[in-house]
């Protein structure tokens, strides 16, 4: 089919009542923004000859991604978080404030209030029993290596079977989450277990979505990271461990080159040591280094819905 009907006066009209053009009141950026998305989805229905029983299948489909609580997934997996970041990465540059360790995606898994240490913690609870146990460490420096005490190492991630505590029941309180204040040397380090990664739910909207595409829905094994200091620009990030098999293959797109680390196996940890961890154990280490700023808004991290984050605000 043919029919072409963007350009005629009753869609034009259609349109900019939807938008609330002719009305007074409301929210001028809202309305701009809804007229240039309906006209797009408009344009698509043009130009793909979209029938009305593929346009109620969309409708749907976007009902039921918000009835099962998948919307938060489905957008790194459309690469929407990544694009942010690549956004951001801009607004840095034009303002001068590049360098430092790379932000990637935060995901959808954070939990606020997560207990805070001075300088190391254990962050499992010891109930897995047969986890690969590992050290994460690292330093916190400004750009010029000038190490940076009292900054907030937020870290959380999966267990070995790719799920989060607090969305997970099945786990305690916490557990896998910690912040950690940097000692004077701007040192920090938790014993935890190695992650896994996880995949979107098989039988999900967000899968269903990618089978279509012809997209798997795996991510590898990561850790999260806020990192964060008065001076600062807050950062957000995660590194992926080398070796896993998607670790360059991420559904979110949250791989960076920078952000792939070495899990090594060593017999003995002298940073381990210091805080009583002994023996074999496999080392993750992620140096930070943050970028000085002295504006507010880049010091804090971006406002979203997070879990408990309204209780301890």
């Amino acid at each position: 089919m043919t029919v072409k009907t963007m350009q005629t006066a009753e869609v034009k009209e259609l349109l900019e009542k939807v938008a609330g053009f002719n009305k007074d009141g409301g929210d001028e950026r809202m309305k701009k923004i809804v007229h240039r998305v309906m006209h797009d989805i408009f344009q698509i229905v043009e130009d793909f000859d979209v029938t009305p029983e593929e346009f109620w299948s969309a409708v749907y489909y976007v009902g039921e991604l918000g009835a099962n609580g998948e919307v938060a997934l489905l957008a790194p997996g459309l690469g929407m978080d990544r694009y942010l970041d690549i956004r951001q990465d801009a607004e840095d540059e034009q303002a001068g404030l590049t360098g430092g360790t790379p932000r990637t995606i935060e995901g959808p898994l954070y939990v606020a209030g997560a207990p805070l240490s001075e300088g190391f913690d254990r962050m499992d609870d010891g109930s897995d029993t047969e986890a690969e146990v590992v050290l994460i460490k690292g330093q916190i420096t400004d750009e010029n290596g000038t190490p940076l005490a009292d900054a907030i190492v937020d870290i959380w991630h999966a267990d070995t079977k790719g799920a989060y505590s607090y969305f997970d029941q099945s786990q305690s309180e916490y557990n896998l989450r910690r912040r950690i204040k940097t000692d004077a040397e701007g040192r920090y380090a938790a014993q935890s277990i190695m992650p896994s990664g996880y995949g979107c739910p098989p039988e999900g909207s967000t899968q269903q979505l990618l089978n279509h595409l012809g997209r798997h829905g795996q991510r590898p094994a990561h850790i999260h990271y806020f990192v964060s200091k008065p001076g600062y620009k807050h950062l957000t990030t995660q590194i992926n461990i080398a070796g896993d098999e998607y670790t360059f293959d991420d559904f979110a797109f949250a791989t960076r080159e920078e952000l792939v680390v070495e899990a090594k196996r060593v017999e003995q940890t002298e940073d381990g040591a210091r805080h009583g961890v002994t023996g074999p154990i496999t080392e993750v280490e992620f140096n930070v280094a943050l970028v000085a700023t002295d504006k507010p808004e880049l010091q804090e991290r971006h406002a979203r819905r997070r879990a408990l984050e309204a209780d301890v605000a």
